[in-house]
């Protein structure tokens, strides 16, 4: 199975360039652009969708087909041209610059896979088939999706608040640490009740007794259910 270690990669800043200008581009540039990066769109003609974001300045349009030298500076590259030549092209000369690439169904010429993907927030889950079966990752995307309410970025939000304000003075080992998360979480379904509810001040207190015992009862008043 190709594709084997899983990452996900902090885009933000960084050169990332797609090769070609029909839909898949499209998709791949909203992607890339999701994650912050700075995005080029190298193709002499682009979509609609495409033609909307250069008009309003949020990417970078070259407008001509591919040529050897356009990966300088970038950090990674999309393949969406449909001619299998220029993508084995692209790949070529990311092997020599290094540049990671991604060549739209074409494992051949791709040092990544990207996943299917389920975003609520920081809550970020992909699914991946090793570029063998895509239309099935697309369907477990769905499915997640449907499973996974706007309950859970408020709970990523709000767990990643307290472990942030109670990390610098924890005064257990990691292994007791460890222990009072999986506690806490265990009573998931509870404090995704609490959020649905709009209760987040109760969540916060449930977090806080639970990852330091200490808490004054007036920190986490209003805590029981």
């Amino acid at each position: 199975m190709p594709f084997r270690y899983p990452v996900a990669l902090e885009l933000s800043g960084r050169r990332c360039v797609v090769i070609g200008g029909g839909v898949e581009a499209e998709r791949k540039a909203r992607a890339l652009l999701e994650a912050e990066a700075d995005v080029v769109v190298i193709a002499a003609d682009v979509t609609d969708g495409l033609c909307d974001l250069i008009r309003r300045g949020e990417l970078e349009h070259v407008p001509r087909r591919y040529r050897r030298g356009d990966l300088a500076r970038a950090f990674l590259v999309i393949a969406a041209d449909p001619d299998r030549a220029v993508r084995a092209a692209v790949f070529a000369e990311a092997e020599a610059g290094r540049v990671l690439c991604n060549a739209v169904d074409d494992v051949e010429h791709c040092h990544f896979a990207v996943p299917s993907i389920v975003r609520r927030g920081d809550l970020l889950l992909g699914i991946s088939t090793g570029g063998r079966a895509p239309a099935l990752a697309k369907r477990l995307r769905r499915r997640l999706a449907a499973d996974l309410g706007w309950e859970w970025e408020a709970l990523v939000d709000v767990l990643g608040r307290v472990r942030a304000e109670t990390r610098p003075d924890r005064t257990v080992d990691f292994a007791r640490w460890a222990e009072r998360w999986r506690r806490l979480l265990e009573r998931e379904e509870e404090l995704l009740d609490l959020l649905r509810e709009g209760r987040v001040d109760e969540v916060r207190a449930w977090a806080y007794a639970a990852l330091k015992p200490a808490t004054t009862s007036a920190q986490v008043s209003g805590s029981a259910r």
